[in-house]
């Protein structure tokens, strides 16, 4: 047989080209809102593979990980690991599915500066949901604010375990003086996804707000951020 038997025509279009293009069309025509959540992860593996088909790979990503919050949240050692036969993520792919979480940091980041927060508040919780809710280990982070309650400072002083973050307060505190800030919203996450503080969480926080108080600064709250929701410790009657 001819090395050429069964070859395409040249010139000849793959198959998945005409697929691609409805997609295009639909996203065009009826707004990204109604693409399914394996839709876009095609559309976002695009950038990394934008000759090949990359439908088994987007759900390969989707079976794995059961949805496109979860695909954007995994981590890259995760990401990598899926196989749709021999096709795994290229490295521009990963860096595609790791740019759109970041972007929407930013974006919800935005939404909170240069307004009072305390007159923002869904949209601080919004802000803090999209970048700590699914974080696999806790992590501590500190809104420090000015006179107005205007954000000066947004800053991740630790990281810790799936269940552990060690805090201390007299670095809390100094960080705030440093950056002459008049006020505190102190947010962690609970990578469980239950947000009930817990008896450390109440002690520290405690902790904090005496010295703080002491020195004239305010702590508003203290959230904790999970994916059931989040828990206020000030609505809680906590602080």
């Amino acid at each position: 047989m001819s090395p050429l038997a069964g070859a395409k025509v040249s010139g000849e279009k793959p198959h998945f080209h005409g697929h691609r293009q409805r997609l295009r069309a639909r996203l065009l025509e009826k707004g990204v809102e109604n693409l399914s959540d394996l839709e876009v992860v095609e559309y976002l593996l695009y950038a990394g593979n934008p000759r090949g088909d990359v439908k088994p790979l987007a759900k390969a990503l989707v079976d794995r990980f059961g949805s496109l919050a979860s695909i954007l949240s995994a981590t890259s050692e995760e990401l990598l690991a899926v196989r749709a036969g021999p096709q795994k993520l290229s490295s521009a792919g990963l860096a595609m599915l790791k740019v759109v979480p970041e972007a929407a940091r930013r974006l919800a980041r935005h939404e909170i500066c240069d307004t009072p927060l305390v007159s923002s508040w869904q949209e601080l919780l919004k802000y803090c949901n999209i970048a700590m809710a699914r974080e696999p280990v806790e992590q501590f982070r500190i809104l420090f604010l000015d006179r107005k309650n205007r954000l000066i400072a947004d800053e991740v002083q630790q990281r810790g375990t799936i269940d552990h973050t060690a805090v201390y307060p007299r670095e809390v505190i100094k960080r705030a003086l440093e950056l002459s800030a008049s006020a505190l919203i102190l947010v962690h996450n609970h990578p469980s996804g239950d947000s009930t503080p817990s008896q450390a969480d109440i002690e520290m926080t405690r902790e904090i707000r005496g010295t703080a108080e002491r020195l004239g600064i305010a702590l508003h709250d203290h959230l904790v951020i999970a994916r059931s929701g989040h828990s206020s410790f000030k609505t809680l009657g906590l602080l």
